[in-house]
């Protein structure tokens, strides 16, 4: 299978094989009105196979979002068909309205217009606590 390059816009490489589905709902690509290409399980000689996504236009990317997903994947700008510029991820130190908090007793379940705010947890790999009443988050989605 080939897919074309891009002459402008935003590659999303080296995603974990079949995370891109992730990265295009919580980016909401579906919103774009520009092409976006989502290619999985292609052949990898570093990670055995891999997802990558194509976004044909510039946007704001919450590099926070993705680095949560996956922070091995390199984000790479794209103008003029070469590409500009490069960003390698890592896991945030706080999400924001990535992670929900089940705790019913949590200000968040009856205050709902205040934001979602998670702090990752000191010396744990992708854990993170739930800023208003401490609760740690189930990311099971995300594993």
């Amino acid at each position: 299978m080939n897919i074309d390059g891009i002459e402008n816009g935003i590659v999303l490489d080296h995603i974990k094989a079949g995370k891109s589905m992730l990265v295009y709902q919580y980016l909401g690509l579906q919103n774009l009105n520009s092409p976006v290409a989502l290619i999985q399980n292609c052949s990898s000689g570093k990670m055995g196979k891999k997802d990558i996504v194509k976004i044909a236009e510039n946007i704001d990317l919450d590099l926070n979002v993705l680095g949560y997903i996956d922070p091995g994947i390199t984000v790479n700008y794209i103008r003029d068909g070469k590409r500009v510029d490069k960003a390698n991820l890592s896991l945030p130190e706080t999400l924001k309205n990535v992670l929900h908090c089940k705790n019913p007793r949590c200000i968040t379940s009856t205050e709902q217009e205040l934001p979602q705010v998670f702090k990752k947890i000191e010396g744990k790999k992708r854990q993170y606590r739930c800023i208003y009443c401490d609760t740690i988050a189930k990311n099971d989605e995300f594993e």
